[in-house]
């Protein structure tokens, strides 16, 4: 499975990206912006994006959006990463489209897991 992380901080990438990796036995594509995780879902077509919310420039409404609107990119399921964990809010993104909310700070020992049990849900 591929998964796409697309986050503004090194750090969460980097964590994110070794966990799923080397924990989870995944593929794993990181990009820093919304801009730029739009053109690597159009490009490599991951299983999954695992998306930042709060990102300077295009947050990750924007880039949800975005990726709707591109027939490439529409089908391509996402789940929110964010520090924001009210429920009204984890409502709101998976009206958006989302298919899962995960909050920061994540596990990283069990994140695989968790991405697998929502794109199974």
């Amino acid at each position: 499975m591929k998964v796409l992380i697309i986050d503004d901080e090194e750090d969460t990438r980097s964590i994110a990206s070794m966990s799923l990796s080397i924990l989870g036995g995944l593929e794993v594509l990181e990009a820093d912006s919304g801009a730029d995780g739009i053109s690597k879902a159009a490009a490599e077509q991951p299983d999954v994006i695992l998306l930042d919310m709060m990102m300077p420039v295009m947050d990750g409404s924007e880039t949800l959006e975005a990726l709707q609107a591109n027939a490439g990119t529409k089908n391509i399921p996402v789940i929110f990463l964010t520090a924001k964990a009210m429920t009204s809010e984890i409502e709101r993104l998976k009206r958006m489209g989302a298919i899962g909310v995960l909050t920061k700070p994540f596990d990283p020992t069990i994140l695989a897991n968790q991405v697998r049990a929502i794109l199974e849900g």
